[in-house]
C-alpha cells in the first residue's frame, strides 16, 4: 500500500473527484486542508511550487489537480 497523501480545499471540484475515486477504490490517504492549515499549505507549495489544489503525493511523486488515468497509474 503506498503512502498517499491529499492537499486540498473544501470548494475545490478535482479535490473531491479525487477523494471520490479513492473511497470508491478503497485507496487510504491522509488529507489536509490547506484552506485552514497554513502549516500544510506551505509543506504543499515546498513539494509541488504551486498554490493551486489538489496537490496529491504518492510515495514522494508529486501530482498536481486530478486526472483519473494518471492517479490510477502512479498508485499501481
Amino acid at each position: 500500500m503506498k503512502n498517499i497523501t491529499i492537499y486540498s480545499t473544501p470548494t475545490c471540484h478535482f479535490c473531491q473527484l479525487a477523494k471520490e475515486y479513492m473511497k470508491s477504490h478503497s485507496i487510504k490517504y491522509t488529507e489536509h486542508n490547506v484552506a485552514a492549515d497554513l502549516e500544510k499549505r506551505k509543506e504543499m507549495i515546498d513539494k509541488s511550487g504551486q498554490m493551486g489544489v489538489p496537490v496529491i503525493d504518492i510515495d514522494g511523486k508529486i501530482l498536481v489537480g486530478f486526472e483519473e488515468s494518471e492517479f490510477a497509474e502512479a498508485v499501481r
